[in-house]
């Protein structure tokens, strides 16, 4: 409603001037609900500023409903509108909608999302939860907002790191050991190798050589390669399954290897490779380095699967976008891509987006696998539910259904102090503190939810009974602007491919339904006051469950 009346006095001002103006929400809300600066007006038609706001304030109140009050102040034209109704509309809007409030109908555009990919043959690290979280919500943003998204786990099933494990197994593996316990097992063997590859460095050429018998299709190899990669989808579904997330595509890059040649093959017949150093290579104009399409002993390379990749899922999908949920160290590899595409003749260059994002620290290192430092995410998301348990169960010794309720606030905990932070920041993890009630935590924002939910139980509301001067108190006023923003909110996260934007705005709504409860009596004793908290505080509740829900996390109704 808000941003209807914005769109509105936009209009007015343009038919009248011809000139574009912005119309704010000041921060502080007693300067008014609205305000418009006229400068760029003054600069165009060079008359005085106080003619100009004047012009502008007649203006705005002849054509525009639902105003109160103007004030000029400067170079500002301060808005207050007709708050009683307008908030009624927001909140009635809000109850009739439920979880489809702010959605939008089907755009017919198509967006892919590739993220979670992690490399099997080893354990689904931590590292790994950032990009499978970020794009499960994204993609749920996505949705939300009426595209068709297509959900890829590009899992990374090929290259090199297959010969790595090959060799470990054929040297230091214990086939009793690594059917009782794969992928720890694979893992220490991955390890191992990186340790005595330090002291023998002819190990990584036996690596390469390995991988390459696969590629060339060896039986013993490739039967070696689908046993590990089976075991290591089963561990990743366990995971999957306890986030909830879910794909549409689990191509991996061993599903493209047989359709990398045509790649190889359009860019020699466009004269876009040369040979350096026995490697087949595309070299950009730009200051850009070289991109590696071929090793010198033949073998593929990441791009090369990459651009396959892509082409096929261009073919097979026709979308419109394609987001690339992938750390930011590799940054320079998609822009090497858009710019092959680029230099192909193709036009969709620009639909191709890398969606970076940070790293998860431990004591301000990186973690990795080689070295034997990576965190088990499953142990991660255990260790987070046992903390929540305890948390629960000293809140709420009598709880129903603890072991559920501490399942979804532990897992709460973890994705929502991920997702606070614009993901392309670095995060030091610490388990403790983001399983905390207090703060900016999501037990803070689930807490909230049952606080609104405990208040509203077994009550009936009665909507021709509001009290709507309540909407002129300010506490009041600041929660429906708030609650009609959510929209925007949601644009800004799909803009700018951040579901940060929603955790935030989820940390402000909770914040102001925690200011209320603390000023007001929400259970009044007067119905019209009474109806109209309970209606309000509903819509709080409803806005904040589907935020939640956009960042892959699960409310609950009692803790």
């Amino acid at each position: 409603m808000i941003n209807y009346i914005k769109d509105k006095i936009k209009k007015v001002i343009n038919d009248k001037y011809q000139i574009n103006v912005n119309v704010e929400e000041p921060k502080d809300i007693k300067m008014g609900d609205l305000a418009i600066p006229v400068f760029p007006i003054v600069k165009v038609l060079r008359k005085p500023l106080i003619e100009i706001t004047n012009e502008v304030a007649a203006l705005i109140k002849e054509n525009v409903k639902d105003i109160k009050e103007i004030n000029i102040v400067g170079g500002f034209v301060n808005i207050k509108l007709a708050k009683e109704e307008l908030c009624k509309d927001i909140i009635l809007e809000i109850l009739a909608k439920g979880s489809d409030y702010a959605s939008m109908p089907s755009n017919n555009q198509v967006v892919c999302l590739d993220y979670s990919s992690p490399n099997i043959a080893k354990s689904f690290s931590i590292g790994h939860l950032r990009s499978t979280i970020i794009g499960n919500s994204l993609k749920l943003i996505y949705q939300k907002l009426g595209y068709k998204t297509v959900s890829i786990n590009y899992l990374g099933d090929w290259g090199t790191q297959f010969g790595k494990m090959i060799v470990a197994y054929l040297k230091w593996g214990n086939k009793e050991k690594i059917q009782k316990d794969p992928i720890n097992e694979m893992t220490n063997l991955y390890v191992k190798f990186h340790e005595e590859a330090k002291k023998d460095e002819s190990l990584n050429e036996e690596a390469r050589l390995a991988f390459r018998k696969c590629e060339l299709g060896d039986p013993t190899y490739l039967e070696l390669w689908r046993y590990i990669r089976e075991e290591s989808l089963k561990e990743s579904a366990q995971i999957y399954d306890l986030l909830g997330v879910s794909f549409d595509s689990y191509n991996g890059e061993a599903f493209y290897n047989d359709k990398m040649d045509d790649i190889v093959k359009e860019l020699d017949a466009k004269h876009l490779t040369e040979i350096d150093d026995n490697a087949l290579i595309v070299r950009f104009k730009n200051d850009m380095p070289p991109a590696l399409i071929k090793r010198s002993d033949g073998g593929s390379l990441y791009m090369t699967r990459d651009l396959a990749a892509l082409f096929y899922r261009k073919k097979e999908y026709h979308f419109d976008k394609i987001l690339y949920v992938v750390g930011n160290e590799q940054k320079l590899h998609f822009e090497q891509i858009k710019e092959i595409v680029k230099m192909l003749g193709y036009d969709f260059d620009n639909e191709i987006y890398h969606v970076g994002f940070g790293l998860y620290l431990t004591n301000g290192k990186k973690m990795s696998t080689r070295s034997g430092g990576v965190v088990k995410l499953y142990d991660v998301l255990m260790k987070a539910i046992s903390l929540a348990k305890a948390e629960v169960e000293e809140k709420n010794k009598d709880l129903k259904d603890k072991d559920e309720v501490a399942k979804k606030v532990g897992l709460a905990s973890v994705l929502f102090n991920d997702l606070k932070n614009h993901r392309e920041l670095d995060i030091e993890f610490d388990l403790d503190s983001c399983v905390k009630f207090e703060g900016n935590t999501g037990p803070y924002l689930l807490y909230s939810g049952v606080r609104i939910a405990s208040i509203l139980k077994d009550k009936e509301i009665d909507l021709n009974k509001l009290n709507l001067d309540l909407f002129n108190k300010d506490i009041y006023f600041e929660i429906v602007r708030t609650l009609a923003n959510f929209n925007i909110i949601l644009t800004k996260s799909l803009e700018e491919n951040a579901p940060s934007h929603i955790a935030k705005y989820l940390l402000t709504l909770a914040s102001l339904f925690n200011k209320l409860y603390a000023q007001e009596k929400i259970n009044a004793s007067d119905e019209y006051i009474r109806n109209t908290n309970f209606a309000l505080i509903k819509a709080i509740r409803i806005i904040l469950n589907e935020g939640l829900r956009l960042l892959g996390i699960s409310y609950v109704d009692e803790m």
